[in-house]
């Protein structure tokens, strides 16, 4: 039973990470534009700083969240502020023989922070954790959030791999611009995920 329920969670944890979303929109991005080795933080950040979110929501946050429901609406505001202003970084990158002046990768911890502003990362979270650990035990937390960091981290890969692979087209400025612009009005688009009740159902 215990084997069956962890491997429902490994298929829900890879089916929810390699699907379109903010950060995989946001790592095709950096793969494109800064190439594999530059991205890694980007990548870690997410796997762990998303499994440190399953962890605290786990302990207590989503109850915070049912009694307090003006919280959501708060998050919805700073999701779509953060992720317009992002949006906005992406569609002005600077070309990859100027990525070292112009721009630069997004790091462990600001990738770890985007966590909490991204709702697909509430979504998959809440849903982890209301349907694989209910009793909120320490443990079962504890093994949710490891599941779901060694799934993603490879599923997240084929979306910097994905960016890389594209990247020799890119040399031309005029390309990389429509990419980019490209990549940031699919992440803009991804913005409908926010109008979607968070909840632990």
């Amino acid at each position: 039973m215990i084997f069956e329920t962890f491997f429902a969670l490994a298929i829900f944890a890879m089916g929810t990470s390699i699907t379109p979303g903010p950060n995989n929109l946001m790592l095709m991005a950096s793969g494109a534009n800064f190439g594999f080795q530059r991205t890694i933080p980007h990548m870690l950040g997410i796997s762990i700083g998303h499994g440190f979110m399953i962890v605290v929501i786990g302990l207590g946050l989503i109850q915070l969240f049912e009694a307090f429901p003006l919280l959501h609406t708060v998050m919805q505001v700073l999701s779509v502020a953060y992720l317009l202003f992002l949006a906005w970084k992406i569609a002005n990158s600077a070309p990859p023989a100027e990525g070292e002046a112009a721009g630069k990768p997004f790091t462990f911890l600001q990738a770890a922070g985007f966590q909490w502003v991204n709702p697909k990362g509430w979504f998959m979270a809440l849903t982890a954790i209301s349907v694989y650990a209910p009793s909120e035990n320490l443990i079962a937390i504890l093994l949710v959030a490891l599941v779901f960091s060694s799934v993603n981290l490879p599923s997240i890969v084929v979306w910097v791999c994905l960016g890389q692979s594209v990247r020799r087209f890119l040399t031309n400025y005029k390309r990389l611009r429509i990419f980019n612009w490209t990549m940031a009005g699919l992440l803009v688009a991804s913005l409908a995920l926010i109008f979607q009740p968070i909840s632990g159902h």
